[in-house]
């Protein structure tokens, strides 16, 4: 088992990596102290393939799990869907130790997430991701939220969860396009802070797109970046906010193509590379850098063209981002391979820019 550690203090949490490790949730559970009755948020697919499994688990660990699904979609992350679980959960009178446990990909854990940070001003919760995405990236730093129609996650609340069980066995059963929509993350932590990473998934792109050990591997490593930056900086108030790179773009095609027609990954893969491509447009970095990234990229099988979206549309989408300061756009930007930079960006520049 390869285990990391978020170091936050009284409020450190484990992220747990093993094959099979679906079946030791409830004493995994049990040994951090949560017990009683539970709540299980997951979808009909999810719940279909693991909820027998992680249920049985909870059971052997003296758990009393209620499971609530909810249904499968980006465009399902909202207040409502939110309400229907808050609705199961006071219908079983869950109290303030009762763990909520988000059993799925990225939409669950989001809005699972959520719910555990305002049920009751705040439960415990565990992150049990099934998608490669949310193994490596929505699982881990605490942040949860729902989706309002004009923006991606603009209703959420920062809220640890008490540990993390990632079984990369379960992505033998994820759909092929989610797979590699998962891998625009994975790319992501190589370009922000490790160019050996990078460097290694250039190398063993065939073996991590066959599920080859150095996936695992790539899981791990991206794991391991992104709990050192939540330890440095949990609610983003300056360095966690490079783990923004490609999502102020991909979060505008999101909205603007409508929740679910583009999977998440995919719009931060775009997102990327028209990052680098901005990047190299303000002279932070040269044309070669921002080849590689998207080479990388396309080569993992993701898309590297944006959609045929308005530009002016683009823009009024990006400016009722989470990211947006004092009126003015800011990106995430590339300077090197492994080196990025956090830059304000104006409308000119970025209309000159989507013109073209």
């Amino acid at each position: 088992m390869r285990s990391i550690t978020v170091e936050l203090g009284g409020r450190s949490y484990p992220i747990m990596i093993e094959d099979g490790i679906l079946e030791q949730v409830g004493p995994a559970m049990a040994r951090l102290g949560l017990a009683g009755r539970c709540t299980v948020v997951t979808n009909p697919t999810v719940g279909g393939l693991y909820a027998e499994t992680v249920l049985r688990s909870m059971r052997e660990g003296g758990l009393e799990p209620l499971v609530v699904e909810i249904p499968d979609g980006e465009e399902y992350k909202t207040l409502d869907v939110a309400a229907t679980v808050y609705d199961r959960m006071i219908e079983a009178r869950m109290e303030r130790t009762s763990p909520v446990v988000a059993l799925g990909g990225g939409v669950v854990g989001d809005l699972a997430g959520f719910v555990a940070a305002t049920y009751l001003r705040g439960v415990p919760y565990v992150q049990v991701p099934t998608t490669l995405l949310a193994q490596v990236d929505s699982s881990v730093g605490g942040k949860t939220a729902v989706n309002h129609r004009l923006g991606k996650n603009l209703i959420g609340a920062f809220h640890q969860p008490a540990a993390v069980f990632i079984d990369p066995a379960a992505l033998a059963t994820l759909p092929r396009r989610d797979f590699r929509a998962g891998l625009a993350e994975v790319v992501k932590y190589g370009v922000i802070e490790d160019a050996r990473f990078f460097e290694f998934l250039e190398t063993n792109t065939d073996a991590i797109l066959g599920a080859a050990p150095e996936l695992e591997s790539a899981i791990a490593r991206s794991c391991e970046i992104k709990a050192r930056i939540v330890s440095c900086d949990e609610t983003e108030q300056g360095l966690r906010a490079v783990l923004n790179l490609g999502h102020t773009f991909g979060h505008a095609i999101e909205t603007l193509a409508g929740y679910g027609e583009v999977r998440h990954g995919e719009a931060v893969a775009v997102g990327m590379v028209m990052a680098a491509a901005l990047s190299v447009r303000l002279g932070l970095c040269d044309d070669g850098v921002a080849g590689r990234i998207r080479r990388l990229v396309g080569g993992l099988g993701l898309p590297v063209e944006r959609p045929p979206l308005p530009a002016g549309s683009i823009l009024d989408a990006m400016r009722v981002d989470k990211k947006v300061k004092a009126g003015r756009i800011r990106f995430v930007l590339v300077e090197d391979i492994g080196r990025v930079v956090i830059r304000e960006v104006d409308d000119a520049e970025l209309s000159d820019f989507l013109g073209h």
